[in-house]
């Protein structure tokens, strides 16, 4: 893989960006990093693998936050502290031994629910972790829902709420999740999935 010293800041790709709701700041702040890690060498791998963790984390947390009002139906997602960077570090580590790494990765982000004691996968959000390469692998990443614990007597009785009915107010994540893993460039490839 050779790195070159510019980035490609066509104006489809950062629209893309903006359009998934991404702050024009935010994606200024991004570019201007990547470019310094191109420009300075000497930054240690740690130091950009860390960057990129963070962004990640960062960008499953966005999805959380637009699902949960169109298609979770929830005033508030409660997440385990650390998840989301448990999360990215396993996807950046299955990244790694892709030919793009994590640019060539395709993200589908899923939350398998507990309704009337069935479950069933709801699909929040597919991202392409970079817009402007072919994607050479996709990664599944289910998200559990909590269902255990008793519901507080407020919860239960819906006191002083203003969420109009069938939609709930708080919707708890469990700390473990689960990702497959689909190589997209080779058909004699399995699939690998693992449990966190």
């Amino acid at each position: 893989m050779v790195a070159t010293s510019t980035l490609n800041r066509n104006s489809e790709c950062l629209s893309e960006f903006a359009d998934r709701g991404y702050d024009q700041a935010c994606i200024d702040y991004e570019m201007d990093f990547w470019e310094r890690c191109l420009a300075a060498p000497y930054l240690g791998a740690e130091v950009c693998e860390e960057h990129a963790c963070q962004q990640l984390a960062r960008m499953l947390e966005g999805c959380l936050a637009r699902a949960k009002a169109s298609k979770l139906q929830c005033a508030h997602v409660l997440v385990p502290e650390t998840l989301t960077r448990r999360v990215a570090r396993d996807v950046l580590r299955l990244a790694a031994e892709e030919p793009c790494g994590l640019r060539g990765c395709v993200l589908d982000v899923r939350l398998e629910l507990e309704k009337e004691q069935q479950r069933h996968c709801e699909r929040l959000e597919r991202l392409a972790c970079d817009a402007s390469v072919v994607p050479t692998f996709e990664l599944t990443l289910v998200f559990k829902q909590d269902g255990g614990g008793w519901p507080s007597l407020r919860e239960f009785l819906r006191i002083g709420t203003c969420f109009p009915p069938g939609t709930r107010r708080a919707l708890k994540l469990r700390p473990g999740f689960r990702l497959i893993k689909k190589k997209l460039y080779s058909s004699a490839a399995g699939t690998v999935i693992e449990e966190c």
